[in-house]
């Protein structure tokens, strides 16, 4: 690297720390725990054969990111969709999930983890028998908790054809269906 560039650097960095440490002063500056099989606020969100527990709320990272545990039942998963906002990343702890992203399909194991960036097809689903797990980040979190919220609302069970029933509800969070589930 040449030194007069090595030099600049520090100028234009300050300048985007700043910015940061500012963001950050709006932040809890206090942290939590969430025990094993809770929801950071002790909601029950069942939602397409899984409960979901928020381990790390947009309201502790001021929006920047959302952290879900899912344990899941039954096989099956969402529709192929897109998060115009949000990249994803998911991390298996139990059972066997697929993952497809774009024109990748993987297939994750307990440890295995799988991103999805915003603007690419995706959706993934529990592939094996009895309970499965996996950790779902959302980065940024946007409305995404709230899209949990209204479709717990909505019953435990993954919806018949949700690529239309779920249309609209996608759509107000920043998403759009763009095919049918995963099939496996």
């Amino acid at each position: 690297m040449h030194r007069r560039l090595f030099l600049q650097i520090p100028i234009v960095g300050s300048a985007f720390f700043k910015d940061v440490t500012n963001k950050a002063d709006d932040r809890p500056n206090k942290g939590f725990k969430v025990e094993a099989n809770k929801d950071r606020y002790q909601e029950e969100l069942l939602i397409m054969g899984g409960q979901f527990d928020c381990k790390v709320s947009a309201k502790d990272t001021d929006g920047d990111l959302l952290l879900y545990d899912t344990i899941r039942q039954e096989k099956g998963g969402p529709a192929l969709h897109v998060h115009h906002f949000q990249d994803e990343w998911f991390y298996v702890i139990k059972g066997e999930f697929i993952v497809k992203v774009g024109d990748e399909t993987f297939t994750l194991s307990p440890g295995d983890s799988a991103f999805a960036p915003r603007s690419v097809p995706h959706a993934f689903a529990k592939t094996s028998d009895g309970e499965a797990q996996m950790l779902i980040a959302f980065q940024p979190a946007g409305t995404m908790e709230d899209f949990f919220l209204q479709m717990s609302k909505l019953g435990q069970s993954i919806p018949k054809n949700q690529q239309e029933v779920l249309k609209e509800l996608w759509s107000t969070h920043g998403m759009e269906v763009v095919g049918a589930p995963l099939k496996f």
